[in-house]
């Protein structure tokens, strides 16, 4: 079951993207970094399959497919994971980039190395807007004590004393609440949910070829056997007209009050600025 794209914060936020708060959607970025998991079977590559990239690196990808748009094709995969800390055989961090059919990048960034609690962040950068969310540290309820918490503190917290993050409702905040609400409609009502079956099997493969570059060290294509998203191909710079000799490139107020307008000239493409008194 997939969670973290069912948290209130990502659901608002995928609703604005969707209406389209933030132009058209260049990068989504997600990490999820923790000291590593509680069970002992994650640890053994024989039971679990793979490292940290099975483990968190599945949740971050559907996080960016989300905003970027699951009918747009991922197509190819650079990805860096090699075992920082740990005495395991599978990576305990990585960092990969995912190319989408709209020119849009995915980012993701997981480890079992980070230390200091669970970091669970998102950003989406487009061309009219930017999203930041943080799931877990720096939520709002900041707590020091030199006398300990007695007791437990917040998932993946590693100290009692000191600065602590507790988390007011941690099902709530993981997504769990509108997970299961969303599923359970589902059967009830014989529809499709948010989050499918299906949508495992595009997640599958791009972690497949994040495996592989890790591996090759070089991009590695997105092998999607059955795809039932959009074909097209986007990409590119979108011109934005400023007048009939130049394009626009940015406009600016300096810190003197004065407009600085860096333009594109139409003919031969010289870059050149004015400034507006």
């Amino acid at each position: 079951l997939e969670d973290l794209v069912y948290t209130p914060k990502t659901l608002k936020a995928i609703q604005s993207t969707r209406n389209g708060a933030l132009g058209k959607v260049l990068w989504a970025r997600s990490r999820e970094t923790h000291p590593g998991p509680h069970s002992e079977w994650f640890w053994d590559i024989e039971k679990s399959g793979g490292g940290a990239i099975v483990d968190m690196g599945c949740h971050c990808i559907e996080i960016s497919r989300n905003f970027i748009g699951k009918d747009v094709r991922p197509l190819e995969v650079m990805c860096w994971a090699d075992t920082q800390v740990h005495p395991i055989e599978a990576e305990d961090s990585a960092v990969g980039l995912v190319k989408y059919a709209s020119g849009a990048i995915g980012q993701f960034e997981v480890s079992w190395t980070f230390r200091g609690g669970m970091d669970l962040r998102d950003e989406v950068s487009g061309t009219g807007g930017t999203i930041w969310l943080n799931h877990w540290l720096r939520t709002g309820y900041d707590m020091f004590t030199a006398e300990g918490q007695k007791g437990y503190v917040a998932e993946k917290a590693e100290t009692e004393t000191g600065w602590l993050f507790p988390v007011g409702d941690e099902a709530g905040s993981l997504g769990y609440v509108e997970m299961f609400t969303d599923m359970l409609n589902a059967l009830d009502k014989d529809t499709e949910p948010m989050e499918t079956f299906y949508d495992g099997y595009v997640v599958n493969t791009i972690m497949d070829a994040a495996y592989k570059s890790a591996r090759s060290k070089q991009w590695e294509p997105v092998e999607l056997e059955i795809w039932r998203g959009s074909d097209e191909i986007g990409g590119g710079i979108e011109l934005q007209e400023f007048d009939t000799d130049h394009f626009l490139v940015k406009e600016e107020i300096m810190p003197d009050g004065r407009t600085k307008q860096i333009l594109k000239e139409k003919e031969g493409g010289r870059i050149v600025e004015r400034v507006i008194h």
